[in-house]
This record gives structure tokens, C-alpha cells and sequence, in this order.
């Protein structure tokens, strides 16, 4: 048997809430990516093009640090990476986190949370920041069958 990681970024709590659901399904070890200086309601301003995020998101080459990063990442065969969707990509803080670590021979399954986008090029945007690993699109929003089947992969 695999060991799984599930190692999410939540700006508003609604990707926490199902990375702790896709954990407890999977088995897996929770692992939270927290930025170095956390994003506030005026940082998540997406009308804002002078926002934190907006900023940030317009860069494709940025990389928000974060706060830490011990994830013992080699002890795991299998990382669930969850984060919300943002512009049709994952924020760059899972670029930051994706880099910090050797992901050779992982298998990385990702999901999402949105409010109405799809993964868009997400994957494609990732899969340069995690050389080596195997990338797979997972679910966005998944409902809790789809919770169990990704845990299941």
C-alpha cells in the first residue's frame, strides 16, 4: 500500500474543508501550504487588478514563499495537491511549494475548488514546476463519490 499526502492551499477555507474529507478517505496525511504573510480579503480582490493575488497571478514567473517547508514530501509515494482555481490556474504558491521539493517518480493528483471555472491549464501550468513527477487532473468541486474515487487512485 501507497503512502498519500494531501498537501492543500486554502485562501477562504473552502479547499481546507475538502482536503480533510479527501484525507480521511484516502487514508493520507494532511499537510497544509500556508503562505509566509497571509492573504486578507483585500489580497483575494480578484476586481482589484492591484490586488495581492491579481499581482501575483498576472506573473506567471511569481512565487509567493511559504511559511515553512518541512512536508517530509520523500516519504510518500502518492501527493494529493488541492487549491482553489485562480484565472483558470492554480495560484503560483503551488508552483513555490511544487519546486521546493525533489517530486521525482511521485504520482500528483490534483484537485480544486472554484466557483464555476474547470481546470483549465492548471495541470499544464504545474507539470513545469514538478519535473519528474507524474501529474494527473483530478476533480474540481468533487462531490463525495468522486471524493472516494480520487482517494481510491
Amino acid at each position: 500500500m501507497s503512502k498519500k499526502l494531501v498537501a492543500y492551499f486554502s485562501a477562504s477555507g473552502n479547499t481546507a474543508a475538502l482536503a480533510k474529507k479527501l484525507a480521511a478517505a484516502a487514508d493520507a496525511d494532511l499537510y497544509e501550504i500556508k503562505p509566509a504573510v497571509p492573504y486578507t480579503a483585500a489580497d483575494l480582490n480578484w476586481q482589484n487588478k492591484q490586488s495581492r493575488s491579481s499581482v501575483e497571478m498576472s506573473d506567471h514567473n511569481s512565487r509567493p514563499e511559504i511559511a515553512d517547508g518541512d512536508a517530509d514530501i520523500g516519504a510518500y509515494d502518492t501527493v494529493y495537491i488541492g487549491f482553489p482555481i485562480w484565472w483558470y490556474i492554480a495560484p503560483t504558491i503551488i508552483n513555490t511549494f511544487l519546486e521546493k521539493y525533489d517530486l521525482s517518480g511521485k504520482r500528483i493528483i490534483l484537485f480544486a475548488t472554484s466557483g464555476g471555472s474547470r481546470f483549465g491549464k492548471a495541470a499544464d501550468n504545474l507539470r513545469v514546476s514538478a519535473l519528474g513527477a507524474e501529474i494527473i487532473e483530478g476533480k474540481v468541486n468533487p462531490s463525495s463519490t468522486e471524493i472516494q474515487a480520487l482517494a481510491e487512485m
